[in-house]
């Protein structure tokens, strides 16, 4: 079965900003899908998403990640937000891309995210996987790309899609 992207909006950080929000978000597709390049941020600041402003400990995550010359792997299951990345970046001007698909939005089941990362660390090759859960059975009508400290960097941009099953 073949499926169509459709860009439902994009944004663009004009100045250091905590947080990118799209709202709104129609529940006409069966799949939504975010593209975020950024420039990373201060060591120990974590992207991620939160749904409908939900702040509470709904998210759990699982992650692998990959740098060239060391891997690891981490999970939790109380945080406040669905994390992206596995660990945390020094601050770089290479940019950085994260890719993440958010399955069955509108369902009445509880929602799962699947997040690739790679980067260019100065040098230094970076890459994630990261699946994520949001405890909620809501359709999701509103998503905040979010650093839990410190802020984007001017250029950052993000674009939602949705999925429509042909």
């Amino acid at each position: 079965m073949a499926s169509t992207y459709e860009p439902i909006a994009t944004t663009t950080v004009a100045i250091a900003a905590t947080s990118i929000t799209f709202s709104s978000i129609p529940s006409t597709y069966t799949d939504l899908r975010l593209v975020i390049v950024f420039k990373a941020v201060l060591a120990g600041s974590n992207p991620g998403y939160q749904f409908n402003s939900d702040t509470g400990s709904s998210y759990s995550y699982t992650a692998i990640n990959g740098s060239g010359t060391a891997a690891a792997s981490q999970s939790s299951n109380t945080n406040n937000q669905c994390y992206l990345i596995s660990n945390s970046t020094a601050s770089t001007a290479q940019s950085q891309i994260f890719t993440t698909d958010i399955f069955s939005y509108t369902g009445s089941n509880y929602k799962t995210l699947l997040t690739t990362f790679s980067g260019d660390l100065n040098g230094s090759g970076n890459v994630s996987g990261v699946v994520n859960l949001w405890r909620s059975t809501a359709a999701i009508n509103s998503v905040k790309f979010l650093f839990d400290s410190g802020t984007m960097a001017i250029g950052t941009s993000a674009t939602l899609y949705g999925i429509k099953a042909a």
